[in-house]
Order: C-alpha cells, then structure tokens, then sequence
C-alpha cells in the first residue's frame, strides 16, 4: 500500500464512497469527512497528502477550510471540488492557493490524473526539501576544519560573510585549497540556502558560450539558438551563483559582468529588454588578479568591484597544525563511506611525514591520498611506507633542492656510487619493503632485486 494519505471531504456520502473505493485499488490510504469543520483536526492527528474538498459545505464552506489548510498546512495539495462551475470560483481557489480544480459531475480517471500531478508536486517538493536540508548538513560552517588560526580566521569571517547582505564575494587561494568549499558553506549557511546555488567554470568554456551559460539567449540570437534559455544569473534569482577561476574569464565578458555587478540587471545575449535578479555572486581564482590588472589582462574596475569582501585561503603548507585534523576528518567521511567496522589511524612516522610534506595539491591531494588509503590498504593502522610514492618523489625534489638529496663520503663520487645511495635510502625509507622501495624509485620490482644483487644488499 502507498504511503500517501488522501483526505475526502464532501457531504455526499455516494460521492466518498466512491472515490474511496477508486483511490483504494489505485493503493492509497483514504480518510474521509462529510463537513469542513474536522478537517483541521485531522490534519493535527494524521499526515495527509492531499485533500479532496467540495466547494460547497454544510458550517463552514470549502474556501473557508482551504484558507486554513494553506495557513496551517502549506504542504498539503488541495483539489476542489465542486457542481457550481464557475470561473470566478476557479480563480478564487487557484489563488488561495488550491492545487488544482475540478468539476462535478467529473470522471475518475481525470480525477486521477489531477491527483497523481499534484502528488508528485509534492514529492518533488519533498525530495527538495530533503537535499536542501542535507546540503546544510554537509555545508554547515561547522564543517571548516580549523586548527590553525589562519583557518580560525576564515571560519569567523565566513560567518559573518553568510549572515550579512554582501552579494560580492572573491575567494582567492592556489588550486586545491578548496575555494569550491568554502563558496557552498557560504551559500548553505545564509538566508539563501533554500534557493539555487548555480556554479560554473569560467575556464571551461568559450568566451560566446560562457556568455550564453551565464546570460542566457532569445530564439534566433545565433544558428544554434531554436529556442530561449535562461542564463544561470536567472535561474538563480535569490539564490548564488560561483564564478570558478574568474580570472580565466576574456575582457569582453568581463566588461558585462562588470554592469551586472553594479545594476544586477543584464540582457540575455540577443535581447533587448533588461532583467534584474537578485543573486549573490561568489568568484574565485587561483591567479594573482592585481599582477593581471597590470598586465592588462583583468580590468581594474572589475577587480576591485569583486573585491567588496576578500577571502584568501592560505595553501595547506602555511597551515601544518590543519593537517593532521583533516586527515582524520576524511578518514571518518571514507570510512563511513567504504563502511569500514574500525577507522584506521596514521602511525607517529607517517603522519610527520605528512605534516612536513608540502602538499602541492593543497587539501584536494590530501582527501585523495586519503581516499586511496582507504581503497588499497586494510589494516588500522597507516604507517609511512603505505604512502602514495610519488609523495616520496616530491620530498626528494624539494630536498635536492636545498642540497640534501645526497650525503656521499669524498669530494667525488662515481654514478654507480649514487646509485647505490639512492637505492639504500629507498630501502631504508620502506623498512627495506621491495614492493614499496621499488615504487619509491620508479622501477620495477625485479629491476630492483637486480640493484640489490649488484650493490650486494641481497645475496
């Protein structure tokens, strides 16, 4: 049987009976009531989907108790019923907020169908309800890992950014740093969580097509346009919008989001009549805007236009003490996820290493490591050798660099000497695991077994 609960109110105890025999073969759950004044207590007692209600009522009359219903239970569809047809009466109810109308006699088939459009209105609007609610859960302000004070910062002005009125906001950070992030936690955790939350990548697209996503075109505007659409600027009226690395946006485009941002109208492209919304927008770059507004490449006027409330996210190496709570903080989310019984844990070793690596990738490459982790190795514990590889490369690079690659005896030494050094530290740094040592270098496995012999660490 269905889950959804109709409620029949009509004094005519042949019509109920009727459409109580219809509705129940059709696997609803039906209620009924032969006048308007126990329909609220129903409602108090019972969770009713939809009420089928008669215009015409003894006590109180069928608009009286729709006025109710839509002041005490706005979730609740109604359909009205009714033998005195009218268009007055039609309009009346639609506009007091009836779902739908029909008239008596009618067929319960068209019944029906009136029924199942209305009821998957609800469930639409349920449906939507619930990821809204979700996404406040995943998005709350609550979610910023921040045991740094540069995070502790940022979280404090990200709350007060949600909660004030700006509707410009330029994010900046390296890639990686998670500016996505932050401009949904900004979105979910203002008054306008419960309207869309558009986003587009400004580097993915063409200029003339950027222009279309965004602004929308009139039928005919160019070849491809056989109809109308809507920008994302309109659909998200109320809403925000997230312009990802805006930088990458041309000077053209740049000069009409410009007079979007001071008069929040714009034209679709084609068009000639203005819109205005009323959207907050949320841009982010991974590139130094001021060096670009020298160099010609950003306008000036539109930096600092976007620049009203600036949020820079330091990268992940200026804020080490954020690293360990992160790296928990996505061993819970994969755990949950993989439904691993226990949650893993790093060892003392690998998680210094972790903190002293520089994390190029900033927190995407973190949560990707993590991820893989997870995938690939089943024990609780996490220990240095079971990190990805290449992050062994990247500390040699760095360590190259500031002339600690190699400790070699003598002021000379043969390549077959390096060699075999670099061999030893790779086998020293696994725990002299072979598989692990093997990655390490970039080699295979019986590669290494060969150096092995040849360097005379394995007989």
């Amino acid at each position: 049987m269905s889950s959804e609960k109709i409620l029949i109110v009509d004094d005519e105890k042949l019509i109920r009976m009727s459409l109580k025999e219809r509705l129940l073969k059709e696997g609803y759950q039906v209620l009924e009531a032969d006048k308007g004044e126990p329909v609220l207590s129903i409602l108090n007692e019972e969770n009713v989907d939809l009420i089928l209600l008669d215009y015409k009522l003894p006590g109180l009359n069928g608009i009286e108790i729709l006025k109710s219903v839509v002041a005490t239970s706005p979730d609740v569809m109604v359909i009205m019923m009714t033998a005195f047809s009218s268009i007055s009466n039609a309009v009346e109810a639609i506009k007091l907020g009836a779902h739908d109308y029909i008239h008596k006699p009618f067929s319960n088939d068209d019944l029906i169908i009136k029924i199942n459009n209305a009821l998957e209105t609800t469930r639409l609007k349920r449906d939507l309800r619930r990821y809204q609610e979700e996404q406040r859960r995943n998005y709350g302000i609550e979610k910023i890992v921040s045991e740094s004070k540069a995070m502790k910062e940022i979280n404090a002005l990200v709350k007060k950014i949600a909660a004030s009125a700006a509707t410009t906001i330029l994010i900046e950070g390296e890639s990686g740093t998670g500016k996505d992030l932050m401009a949904k936690l900004i979105h979910f955790s203002s008054d306008r969580f419960d309207k869309p939350f558009m986003n587009i990548t400004c580097s993915a697209l063409p200029e003339t097509l950027l222009e279309s996503e965004l602004f929308g075109h009139e039928k005919g505007s160019f070849t491809d346009a056989k109809m109308q659409k809507k920008g994302l600027l309109e659909l998200a009226d109320r809403g925000s919008v997230f312009l990802d690395e805006i930088g990458d946006m041309g000077l053209a485009l740049q000069a009409k989001m410009l007079r979007f941002l001071e008069e929040k109208a714009f034209k679709r492209v084609g068009g000639i009549s203005d819109i205005k919304v009323d959207v907050r927008v949320i841009a982010s770059t991974n590139k130094n805007l001021e060096a670009a507004v020298k160099q010609g490449h950003f306008r000036e006027d539109l930096y600092y236009r976007l620049r009203v409330i600036p949020l820079h996210i330091p990268p992940l190496r200026e804020r080490k003490k954020d690293i360990p709570a992160l790296a928990n903080h996505f061993i819970k989310i994969f755990s949950s996820e993989f439904k691993r019984r226990t949650i893993p844990r790093f060892s003392d070793e690998a998680m210094d290493f972790m903190v002293n690596y520089d994390w190029p990738g900033n927190v995407r490459e973190l949560r990707n490591v993590i991820e893989r982790l997870m995938i690939l190795e089943s024990g609780e514990i996490f220990d240095v050798d079971e990190l990805p590889s290449d992050m062994f490369f990247a500390k040699k690079v760095e360590e190259q660099q500031e002339g600690k690659e190699i400790v070699l005896h003598g002021d000379s030494f043969s390549l077959e000497e390096a060699e075999k050094e670099l061999v030893k530290q790779a086998l020293e740094k696994t725990r002299w695991n072979q598989t692990h040592a093997a990655r390490l270098l970039n080699i295979g496995r019986d590669a290494l077994r060969y150096k092995m012999k040849k360097f005379g660490f394995l007989e």
